[in-house]
């Protein structure tokens, strides 16, 4: 981390917009450097944390942790009692002075926390800010979640939750996803339909991820992050399921009316039925909930090929 940072420095130290990004990266080198270590190590006083991050927010509930948060962005909506919280807004849109007023003494959000110039303001101002990284794995969730605990000085919990929680799903989730991945079988994830026109996951994608984690094959792979297809494209992908979010769904109308859908209904998945409607942030938000939303999803593939 330490060589990447100064090469890019001296390539590029003379584009305006480039020395903003390079200082907050120097700024915030003392929490990228020695990689994991200093990234989850103890964080010097979790008395007042303002999140940035849905999955921060739910590790926190269920770690029994939520005392110490004071506010919460707008991703933060799981428990329903997070909503009651302070907002600091979107969380990549995050202001520096609504930070300040809260008066926190940790910032804790995941990797698109930002604006970069807020948390080079905030880290100036002497608050400890701790961006934890994010993997589409059941392995990279496990390490989010004991990174939360880490900084909080509470990896017994953190530890105990794994052990009790959710190693057990994980383990069930394994043995579906043995079984689908013999199949081959295709899925389309998507996110919400605009115009029509369904916005569908393609590689890189939090989706892509949970798709994977269930032993399925995301049939628009082949295309990088989230992109809207044409009904030509769609019904060539010829999914044998399909995957939407229920607000996606919700903008759309009832499950009725979707498999209704002049591109959609020629497909395998929509002639049938095969359609899975759940919690978007519970699938991709790489929380908890995303393992227990993956063992669901993994087990209704399961039931297509027995």
């Amino acid at each position: 981390m330490r060589m990447i940072i100064i090469y890019i420095n001296i390539k590029i130290n003379k584009n305006n917009c480039m020395q903003k990004t390079i200082a907050f990266l120097l700024l915030i080198y003392p929490i990228l450097s020695g990689a994991e270590t200093a990234l989850c190590g103890k964080a010097q006083n979790t008395n007042r944390i303002a999140v940035a991050g849905g999955s921060v927010t739910e590790i926190l509930y269920a770690l029994d942790l939520q005392h110490k948060i004071i506010a919460l962005d707008t991703t933060s909506n799981y428990p329903l009692e997070a909503k009651t919280l302070p907002s600091i807004g979107y969380v990549r849109s995050l202001s520096t002075e609504g930070l300040l007023s809260l008066n926190p003494t940790l910032v804790l959000g995941e990797n698109d926390m930002g604006p970069p110039n807020v948390l080079t303001q905030l880290i100036r101002t002497g608050i400890e800010i701790r961006i934890i990284n994010e993997k589409h794995t059941s392995a990279g969730i496990i390490e989010k979640i004991e990174c939360v605990g880490g900084i909080l000085d509470e990896i017994e919990k953190s530890n105990y939750f794994v052990e009790r929680t959710l190693n057990p799903q994980i383990s069930k989730l394994d043995s579906l996803a043995t079984k689908n991945n013999q199949v081959n079988l295709k899925v389309m994830f998507i996110l919400n339909l605009q115009g029509g026109s369904p916005v569908v996951a393609g590689t890189g994608t939090s989706a892509d991820g949970l798709i994977r984690m269930t032993g399925a094959r995301n049939i628009m792979s082949v295309h990088q992050g989230w992109k809207q297809f044409s009904p030509e494209s769609i019904v060539k992908a010829m999914p044998d399921a399909v995957v939407i979010t229920q607000r996606g769904l919700d903008s759309y109308g009832e499950l009725e009316e979707l498999y209704k859908h002049p591109s959609l209904s020629l497909t395998p998945a929509f002639r049938n039925q095969r359609v899975i409607v759940m919690d978007g942030m519970a699938m991709i938000g790489f929380g908890p909930r995303t393992i227990t939303s993956a063992v669901q999803i993994a087990g209704a593939l399961n039931e297509i090929i027995n």
